[in-house]
């Protein structure tokens, strides 16, 4: 059976970016017959809170979104995210970094994002002497080989990165003892038996990482497909940032039906942005309707 998911951050109301995505999953799950499971991500004590999360469940059943069962949130899983970072270290793979962000930056170029760094191993080799001699606490890095792997990605198509040179010692946890989402998504993911996972084009540089952290915690990875994002009409992408584009201020002007045809028709999905309920958008899902790029969104 096809288990999709749905895996917010309760860091703030859902914007119609969050929507879309979350909408992609939920209709290739049911298309398929599967189930969808919720999954809270508030891994980050400081910028999530359970009133957003409660706000979200009640967004996402106000558009038909529902689920089958929901996971245990992640602030409750650190036990299992240890025993995956305990079998890192075993295999000699986990090495502490005193680097800071700036230090990072400094020390590489922006790659595949303009926020994202590809780490130069500055730290990968210190001698014992020279990691007492730190004062500062570390974050911890997974040590990646000069390997390229491929994911096959059911929109985009086959994406390959070498490890090594595109992604580079990634984190497993902060300094503050925060596990990173790259490790606890994999952990999660597996947890939960999920075998699809639809979300954002944003993320498809993280496929794979998490691929390569599945193959070496012994665990089966699920098939991808990462939508496109939406975009304001001057190239901006939306974020909760974007108080006309928060659900609650959408849903004062469009119906869940209406706001979900719009969605179906700016994807490729619906011929005319006709009003459309989720169960019945989902009976008429079709990955080959799907556009790959990005969608520059203007609402009526």
């Amino acid at each position: 059976m096809t288990i999709g998911r749905f895996a917010p951050s309760p860091s703030g109301r859902m914007h119609l970016g969050n929507v879309f995505a979350a909408l992609m999953a939920w209709c290739s799950a049911r298309s398929q017959g599967g189930e969808i499971v919720l999954r809270i991500e508030d891994l980050d004590p400081q910028r999530t809170s359970a009133a957003f999360a409660g706000q979200i469940k009640t967004d996402l059943l106000r558009l038909g979104l529902d689920w089958d069962r929901e996971a245990p949130w992640q602030s409750t899983r650190t036990a299992a995210y240890d025993e995956a970072f305990a079998k890192l270290e075993s295999l000699g793979l986990v090495y502490p970094c005193y680097c800071s962000r700036s230090q990072v930056h400094a020390a590489s170029a922006p790659h595949l994002g303009q926020s994202e760094y590809v780490y130069a191993g500055t730290c990968r080799n210190l001698t014992a002497a020279e990691r007492a001699a730190k004062n500062r606490p570390p974050c911890w890095r997974l040590r990646v080989p000069p390997e390229a792997w491929t994911v096959r990605d059911r929109l985009q198509g086959d994406y390959t990165e070498n490890l090594e040179r595109d992604c580079g010692d990634f984190v497993l946890r902060r300094a503050d003892g925060v596990y990173a989402y790259q490790l606890a998504v994999v952990v999660d993911d597996a947890a939960n038996g999920v075998t699809e996972v639809v979300r954002g084009r944003d993320l498809l540089s993280s496929a794979p990482r998490q691929t390569y952290l599945f193959h070496l915690l012994g665990l089966p990875a699920p098939t991808y497909a990462h939508v496109p994002l939406l975009l304001a009409p001057d190239g901006r992408r939306l974020s909760k940032r974007d108080a006309d584009m928060d659900l609650d201020a959408l849903l004062s002007r469009f119906s869940p039906e209406r706001l979900l045809g719009i969605l179906a028709h700016a994807a490729g999905l619906l011929d005319r942005p006709e009003p459309i309920s989720a169960r019945d958008l989902a009976s008429a899902f079709d990955w080959n309707r799907l556009r790959k790029e990005d969608i520059f969104l203007t609402l009526p």
